[in-house]
């Protein structure tokens, strides 16, 4: 039998639930990166019911917080040996730490995360090596934007669209809704063609 505290993040404006990684998993940046609500239970922040707040701005609406769950942060990483995916609430302007895991991360991440990780003192150079797994070194294999060239498409006005990609790389071509299609003109008129469902 476990008995626990429970804690309510939805209990009035000076209580919040949220959920922050200890670095970028897009990028590996270092720096707190998450969303959290107000007055919500934690839910509510992965539904989509309300719209999120980044996590940055909790250092304004509920400093003492933001600084506990920044050191707590580093704390929590430091011991993981790992970046970390962080769940809270705050409850009555008090911080409580829900639980913690391994945050999940694109390739890029995870290389950048390694190799900084190793120049922080926190793992050895062979152990940086060994985390980067054979697919994400295949992501870099492919294509890619530079981040360069998307600030420059997106300044220009040239930028459609952007998302999730379901594999490694990039491309260009002209978009087809239909596999049929797709196939058709990728054959018979030798275009570039990129499958959008």
């Amino acid at each position: 039998v476990s008995i626990v505290t429970m804690v309510f993040g939805n209990m009035g404006n000076d209580c919040a639930t949220g959920v922050a990684m200890t670095r970028n998993g897009s990028t590996g940046e270092k720096r707190l990166e998450g969303d959290y609500l107000t007055n919500a239970q934690g839910e509510d922040v992965v539904a989509g019911i309300r719209m999120t707040k980044d996590i940055t701005q909790l250092s304004d609406e509920m400093p003492q917080s933001w600084t506990q769950l920044a050191e707590i942060a580093k704390k929590l990483e430091t011991h993981y040996r790992e970046m970390q995916d962080i769940e809270f609430t705050i409850e009555r302007n008090k911080l409580w730490m829900l639980q913690t895991r391994d945050g999940k991360r694109t390739a890029q991440a995870a290389v950048r995360i390694a190799a900084d990780m190793s120049e922080e003192g926190l793992i050895s150079e062979e152990e940086a090596v060994m985390r980067v797994k054979p697919d994400q070194v295949d992501f870099f294999l492919h294509p890619q934007f530079s981040i360069e060239a998307i600030h420059v498409a997106e300044e220009m006005g040239n930028l459609m669209a952007s998302g999730l990609n379901v594999s490694p790389g990039a491309a260009v071509g002209i978009v087809a809704l239909d596999a049929d299609i797709a196939e058709l003109w990728a054959k018979r008129d030798n275009k570039q063609v990129i499958m959008v469902r």
